[in-house]
């Protein structure tokens, strides 16, 4: 009997370290020592600070609304499952819903990935994004969106103060992924590995999140 086929992995978390570029004037990760075997200590110790929102993380709704569900409230089934990649990168400004209705047009899309190619895992934040037009947003919900996932620093444009893609999907029970790195994935299908840390009572929470190549 012939053993299987392994599935190719892809991470798509970005690299963390104090370089990674946070949003602007939000906490930058930093990184110290409490203890060093060389200082003769019998083991090194590390310690780390930052938002939530640096590298790639899920956004939680107390995000963007008082009282609303925390970061150990995420549920773990939005973030597991089949997910498909699409390629927005030509576009600039908001998305419509014919931009990616052909490539879902056969396929469940209950995770949606856009490589917009406005990662910071170069090192650098951009200045724009293009980001899911209102009636977008809503048609993917009515076709069963549970997750949006973005290689970029937000779903919603750079300058949004009224977040209204957040408000969308979190009103339509969705999750958020935002600072992927799609870089080395080609648009298409794949399966999406992406929990986030179990920290409790905060807006967002870090995700080491993977892509495997399906069957």
């Amino acid at each position: 009997m012939s053993a299987e086929p392994r599935r190719s992995l892809y991470d798509i978390s970005v690299l963390l370290s104090a370089a990674t570029p946070p949003w602007p004037g939000d906490t930058p990760l930093s990184c110290g020592w409490t203890s060093r075997i060389a200082d003769g200590s019998s083991v090194n110790l590390s310690s780390v600070t930052q938002s939530p929102h640096v590298g790639t993380h899920a956004d939680a709704p107390l995000h963007v609304r008082d009282g609303a569900a925390a970061s150990d409230d995420l549920s773990l089934d939005a973030f597991i499952g089949s997910a498909t990649v699409v390629d927005v990168s030509s576009l600039d400004g908001e998305i419509p819903f014919e931009k990616v209705a052909g490539v879902l047009a056969n396929v469940a899309c209950e995770r949606l990935l856009l490589k917009t190619g406005r990662s910071i895992a170069a090192g650098t934040f951009p200045e724009s994004w293009p980001t899911l037009s209102l009636d977008c947003a809503q048609r993917l919900l009515q076709r069963g969106l549970r997750l949006l996932g973005v290689d970029c620093p937000s779903v919603d444009v750079r300058e949004s103060k009224k977040l209204t893609v957040h408000h969308t999907l979190f009103s339509g029970s969705a999750s958020i992924l935002e600072n992927l790195d799609l870089r080395a994935v080609n648009p298409g299908r794949y399966e999406l590995i992406a929990v986030p840390v179990k920290l409790k009572g905060l807006d967002a929470a870090p995700v080491r999140a993977v892509l495997r190549e399906l069957t």
